[in-house]
């Protein structure tokens, strides 16, 4: 079987989780047999050379629809559902915000980010299609097109079905950590008096709320670690986060996934009060090496992370100081850690995506 993996353009120059998770599973899927390429949407493809095409992030829809129209290939869809309507209607600042409240609909304010990425980045749109479309009726020919959706979580399945009306076979395919990389075992050698960080690992953008971590954590008792890099179009975010940021709050660029290890075992928390993630793969590398988690309750994480985390209000920096405070002074579980290893891992997510492979070149 020969897959190829068709992601966003800025997969490589804005690195985030679907990194992480694309590249995993390809490797991992190689290791079961499948022969398995990355293009990007805006690379030139001999469609030809595969059996089936594997479409990542439906919320961005015209990035997908020239492919499916000029392959004629069957497909299926990793969706990455990211609900940004509570970020947008609350948080956001600017044009965006305004055209949110005009408009009343998360689907027009990310079908007139796709026309600002065209103008301001270069972003190529591929296909017309989607102009005429609009946003919604795009992800819902994906989505009633695909052979088989690929949702994260039970819960991400069902926020599509409720947000577009589209019932298709699916199967979860839960995201993972590398026990390579991040392993409990290596972690057992590290006393818990090497444990002295608070850290954050995320791209830097308003919907990762970093700014709300500074207000909460600014000149306190904690060594707090803000490591990644800005997104795209969220370079005044991180510059804004700088200048709110007291003398215990330190920034650290992005870095590869394989030096990300001696960050996690000097972290007693890992916080990250997002106001959307379908999982959370640092939360879960965090969690693999030890750490206690303090997230939101925003998204899919609960079927993750279940009783093992500490929930705050991404609203609320109290709330965050308050679920920190208790991160820190709590003796990670390591059940947590073992539960991780046990159920989330790259290779059960490549037996999961065969199995989907397998449903879909059926018929």
């Amino acid at each position: 079987m020969r897959v190829l993996f068709i992601s966003r353009a800025t997969l490589l120059t804005a690195p985030g989780g679907d990194t992480v998770q694309i590249r995993n599973t390809a490797d991992a899927l190689k290791d079961l047999g499948v022969q398995v390429d990355i293009k990007l949407t805006n690379e030139k493809i001999d469609y030809s050379l595969y059996d089936l095409l594997h479409f990542f992030n439906v919320i961005r829809p015209a990035d997908i629809l020239g492919h499916i129209r000029r392959s004629k290939k069957p497909f299926v869809v990793t969706p990455i559902f990211v609900d940004y309507k509570e970020f947008d209607s609350f948080q956001r600042k600017g044009i965006v915000r305004l055209l949110y409240k005009l408009s009343g609909s998360s689907h027009t304010v990310e079908y007139i980010k796709v026309i600002a990425r065209y103008i301001f980045n270069n972003e190529k749109i591929n296909s017309l299609e989607f102009l005429i479309k609009g946003q919604k009726k795009s992800i819902q020919y994906i989505l009633r097109n695909a052979k088989v959706l690929l949702p994260n979580s039970n819960s991400e399945y069902n926020r599509l079905l409720a947000a577009f009306s589209v019932n298709n076979r699916f199967v979860v395919v839960p995201n993972a950590i590398d026990p390579e990389k991040f392993s409990a075992d290596d972690n057992s050698k590290f006393s818990p008096a090497d444990r002295t960080d608070v850290i954050t690992i995320a791209r830097f953008e308003g919907l990762k709320n970093q700014h709300q971590i500074i207000n909460a954590l600014n000149d306190t008792k904690y060594n707090v670690k803000l490591i990644g890099k800005a997104s795209p179009n969220q370079k005044g975010y991180l510059e804004l986060c700088k200048k709110m940021a007291a003398s215990n709050i330190e920034f650290i660029h992005h870095m590869e996934q394989d030096k990300l290890f001696a960050f996690y075992r000097r972290a007693k928390v890992h916080v990250l009060p997002s106001w959307f993630e379908t999982t959370g793969l640092s939360s879960l590398e965090a969690a693999a090496m030890g750490c206690n988690v303090v997230i939101s309750d925003k998204g899919d994480q609960k079927e993750y992370f279940k009783h093992y985390a500490f929930y705050c209000d991404p609203a609320s920096p109290e709330s965050i100081a308050e679920q920190v405070e208790k991160a820190f002074i709590t003796q990670p579980d390591p059940e947590f850690q073992q539960y991780v290893l046990q159920n989330y891992t790259w290779k059960k997510t490549a037996e999961r995506t065969l199995e989907a492979y397998n449903l879909a070149l059926q018929g």
